[in-house]
């Protein structure tokens, strides 16, 4: 399967990447069949200079099968070379777990409550009756004896 991947490269702590198509078998920075762009994250967003894509090539790949990875897809998105990736689109991360989802339901719950109370027609409540109180009875003192 072919891939529309960032290969990595720079030194330490300077990262910059090469926009590559390359067989996903391939190890990230390895083997890669045609390079397309690149990318220079240490770059500000306002300079043209950040990104560089070769929009004709990345069409063809595209058009051959080639599947861009979310970061690549989300470049390509933003140059109108491709449909922008959903946010859920990547299936590598797992939705929350069973408590973390019933946590936001019971976050969620209170904001849908009121909402629901104003479109139900007021019904009269029922009585609420006091709770008994039991009286305890004195106990009787026994006689002191010294």
């Amino acid at each position: 399967m072919l891939k529309i991947r960032l290969s990595r490269g720079g030194t330490k702590k300077r990262p910059f990447y090469q926009i590559v198509v390359a067989d996903s078998r391939n190890p990230r920075d390895g083997k890669f069949i045609e390079k397309l762009g690149y990318f220079n994250p240490l770059l500000p967003k306002s300079k043209p200079e950040r990104l560089s894509l070769e929009s004709e090539r990345i069409t063809h790949w595209i058009k051959m099968g080639a599947q861009p990875t979310l970061r690549v897809a989300k470049f390509l998105g933003a140059a109108n070379l491709a449909p922008v990736p959903e946010k859920r689109n990547n299936p590598i991360k797992a939705l929350p777990k069973k408590k973390a989802q019933e946590r936001l339901k019971a976050a969620q719950a209170p904001k849908e409550a009121p909402a629901a109370e104003a479109a139900a027609p007021a019904a009269e409540p029922a009585p609420v009756e006091a709770p008994k109180v039991e009286e305890k009875a004195p106990e009787a003192e026994a006689p002191k004896t010294n």
